[in-house]
């Protein structure tokens, strides 16, 4: 491989990330890109300078790694066959999440056979937050280990909110997961809509997990309707570490302890009370996330850099691909398993979302809290909602 590597993109749909991604980054070429061959592909290929590409049997023979951005078939996609033919030609491999057990097996002897790496990219672990979270969570292990997980995710991203969370506790084994624990019928019946989210339990890592998995997909709109990407907690003896959204904040949260003095009665200040000046909750690194225009135009294509940075370490480093491969497997065992319990997704058709602006919403809620009587009150409450939902 070249000191430079020659970076080939395939596909231009999350492909845009990663093409951004490699043509920013000094420390590779991005080579070109393949495609099907739709005018789109051609715009983005002529707006990189590069060359559009139909078939692998078309490419150069200097291209030292394939980034594949093309559903797998598991998502009804070609992605880990087109894989396959780009490793048998000796080009490394990163490929984006999600492929089926079968189908990663399958790129991996594929890829031992021809002497070349694969490595499937489950992107979340390297968004910035995403990493820092899991640095937390590293310095906390070493202090105390995980006593509970509480996680919440779209079932779009729920392999790798798995992965996420095996990193967090330190490993995937031991696992295991339950069936869903439906709501009693009484209370489905006192709800006025139905819970968007299925609650199961299991084990990860030996630590237990709770999760709720919103199993709602549009057919028209997979990628869209998540309530929420990821939620994630992760709870120690001396407080609880949060991942408030898949790009931050990430929280800490002391756990509130105080003695108690002779009386039976807590002591709240003088001596030995200098834990209470810590704050209840704070961010660890930047107190707000970004903007999801930030998220396209810079975070995703930093974590896209991340992996591979992650792919070029383990060209360099045989038993190090090794145990990325199996690291892989076992998550997408875990993935198997519980979509497995989940059933089908149920379809859905939601209407696109109104943008409510909540800060500038309580701060008109908060006027009229202090002063409710005043002139235009009521014309006010009936205008403030108009004013933030846009």
């Amino acid at each position: 491989m070249t000191i430079r590597p020659r970076v080939l993109v395939c596909g231009t749909s999350f492909g845009r990330v990663y093409l951004r991604a490699v043509h920013d980054d000094p420390t590779v070429e991005l080579a070109g890109v393949l495609s099907r061959g739709s005018q789109a592909s051609h715009r983005y290929a002529d707006a990189y300078g590069v060359p559009c590409y139909r078939a692998p049997d078309e490419l150069p023979d200097d291209i030292d790694i394939a980034c594949v951005v093309v559903r797998a078939g598991v998502a009804g996609g070609s992605g880990a066959e087109l894989s396959q033919r780009l490793m048998a030609r000796g080009i490394h491999v990163l490929q984006e999440h999600l492929l089926h057990p079968k189908e990663l097996s399958d790129c991996l002897r594929v890829a031992r056979r021809h002497e070349v790496r694969f490595r499937v990219n489950s992107f979340y672990p390297h968004v910035a937050a995403v990493r820092r979270f899991l640095l937390a969570a590293q310095a906390m292990r070493r202090r105390q280990p995980p006593l509970f997980v509480d996680a919440m995710a779209g079932v779009q991203v729920l392999y790798p909110l798995l992965d996420v969370i095996a990193r967090a506790v330190g490993g995937p084994r031991p696992w295991r997961f339950a069936d869903p624990a439906p709501a009693p019928p009484a209370l489905d019946e006192l709800a006025r809509v139905p819970s968007p989210y299925t609650h199961l339990h299991g084990v990860v890592g030996g630590t237990p997990v709770s999760l709720r998995v919103q199993n709602h997909i549009h057919p028209a709109d997979p990628d869209n309707h998540a309530l929420l990407l990821h939620r994630l907690s992760l709870v120690f003896e001396s407080g609880v570490l949060t991942l408030a959204d898949t790009h931050g904040p990430v929280l800490w949260s002391p756990r509130m302890h105080s003695e108690r003095d002779g009386t039976g009665r807590l002591i709240m200040a003088g001596p030995g009370t200098e834990r209470l000046q810590v704050p209840g909750t704070e961010p660890v690194g930047e107190g707000t996330g970004p903007t999801f225009r930030e998220v396209f135009d810079r975070v995703w294509p930093d974590a896209v850099r991340v992996a591979l940075g992650e792919l070029r370490a383990d060209i360099a480093d045989e038993q190090r691909s090794a145990r990325a491969g199996q690291w892989a497997l076992t998550v997408a065992g875990m993935w198997q398993d519980l979509t497995g319990r989940l059933g089908e997704p149920r379809f859905v058709h939601p209407r696109s979302p109104e943008r409510v602006d909540l800060p500038e919403l309580v701060a008109a809620e908060a006027i009229l809290e202090e002063d409710p009587s005043a002139s235009g009150a009521a014309s006010r409450t009936e205008a403030a909602p108009r004013a933030v939902l846009r």
